[in-house]
């Protein structure tokens, strides 16, 4: 049994996930059957090719070296949420993020792609990386899912809307192909997450495009909103702060019982635990809860707790 996680961040969680993997090696006995890290996902900031998530912060090239090196010495792809569905031509040549695709063009990385423009980009010039349909596509008509994994994908990223729709699920074709994401903090059925997809999109690129010419100074995401009345949303989303137990109250939420039992024996492998959004501790909660047996919950968490705090990633005093 092959139960494969995909997980956050492999820029803004480096150190976190680092000691994550020390402790899967070295603990084995904490997790549960056949539990695998399948990916760390994100970007090194400030990629304007960044979809899904706005991503702050810059990085330097010893970082994107170092990071890439190390993930994929352990074997784990390292994979792009290059998902923007705002880009134009002149935003292919981008020089940080060709940059990041020759460091990491191994044949081991990914990437998780939604422009058509972007993904011809990637299959022409780096044919040497995965590539996974995302579920920013927001593909949810039965026949065009199916249609979707019959496609030269690696892997393609169900809409969480279908989480729960076995009718659905058991005729898709090709289940070790399909990811599902199991801790969908956005509301069930949202009529604003293409249009919030746009604006994410929209921000990433003035905030890539300010960072180059203004490297010293804030961004102003104020004045990005006024320059793109456009962009505004008519409502406050507060769905990406909810906490590991606030999303188990959704109704596309998967419990770590229901992958075992449902989801692993109809012949899917592949699942996503979001969170690039989260606070550090929110985010070691779902791990555990995900990926941890019940019973090692405490023991597993103590032991992670020191090995941050060993590792400076957290201070405890």
């Amino acid at each position: 049994m092959r139960v494969r996680f995909h997980l956050p961040d492999f820029a803004g969680f480096d150190k976190f996930n680092m000691v994550f993997v020390a402790m899967l090696e070295s603990r084995p006995e904490f997790f549960r059957e056949g539990v695998e890290i399948a990916s760390f996902y994100g970007v090194f900031p400030p990629s304007i090719w960044n979809g899904g998530r706005f991503q702050g912060g810059t990085c330097t090239k010893e970082f994107v070296k170092g990071v890439t090196k190390y993930f994929n010495s352990k074997g784990i792809p390292l994979r792009f949420t290059f998902t923007n569905p705002k880009l134009e031509k002149k935003h292919l040549s981008d020089e940080f993020c060709n940059f990041v695709m020759h460091v990491a063009d191994n044949g081991l990385n990914e990437c998780i792609v939604n422009s058509p423009l972007l993904e011809d980009y990637i299959r022409k010039n780096y044919p040497n990386f995965k590539l996974t349909s995302s579920t920013c596509k927001r593909i949810t008509d039965p026949d065009k899912v199916y249609e979707e994994v019959e496609k030269d994908y690696h892997i393609v990223v169900l809409d969480y809307d279908l989480n729960n729709k076995f009718d659905i699920l058991e005729k898709i074709p090709n289940k070790e192909k399909c990811e599902i994401l199991v801790n969908a903090c956005c509301n069930p059925g949202c009529a604003h997450r293409s249009h919030h997809y746009d604006t994410i999109g929209l921000e990433q690129i003035a905030y890539a495009n300010h960072v180059r010419k203004y490297p010293n100074a804030p961004f102003d995401s104020a004045k990005f909103e006024a320059e793109h009345p456009e962009s505004r949303f008519e409502f406050d989303c507060q769905c990406v702060n909810r906490s590991l137990y606030e999303v188990q109250q959704l109704s596309c939420h998967i419990s770590p019982d229901d992958i075992w039992n449902k989801y692993v024996p109809m012949g899917f492998s592949q699942f996503k635990i979001e969170g690039r959004t989260f606070d550090m501790f929110n985010l070691i909660e779902h791990y555990l809860y995900y990926m941890v047996k019940p019973e090692c919950i405490g023991e597993a968490r103590l032991s992670f707790y020191r090995n941050l705090n060993k590792n400076n990633v957290i201070t405890i005093n």
